[in-house]
């Protein structure tokens, strides 16, 4: 498998760029894979729904689904679309350091 560098770290990922192993991750990774993927600044507002989408996956072994994240995570699904601009559950799991969500394509 592919090996990518976040933050001076060599993590595992998929064809796909997603972790292979979520607990590779660490905080100082997320900047540096949202600005690759689009997002220069993360908000307080980016944090709430990267949080909220690495404690559903570990709590649950899987993703949330745009739908239950726009209702359970506090972020209305607009905001999301608005913060998230390529996909909120994709775009949020990579950048969370999660595997890519089973509901998205």
């Amino acid at each position: 498998m592919p090996s990518r560098s976040y933050a001076g770290v060599d993590v595992e990922v998929g064809e796909d760029g997603f972790f292979v192993h979520p607990e590779q991750w660490t905080e100082e990774m997320a900047p540096v894979i949202a600005k690759e993927s689009g997002v220069d600044d993360l908000t307080p507002r980016h944090w709430q729904v990267v949080n909220f989408m690495r404690a559903q996956y570990m709590a649950k072994g899987d993703s949330p689904s745009v739908r239950l994240l726009g209702k359970a995570s506090g972020v209305p699904v607009k905001e999301l679309y608005e913060l998230f601009p390529k996909g909120p559950a994709k775009l949020a799991a990579k950048i969370a350091g999660i595997p890519k969500p089973r509901s998205c394509i």
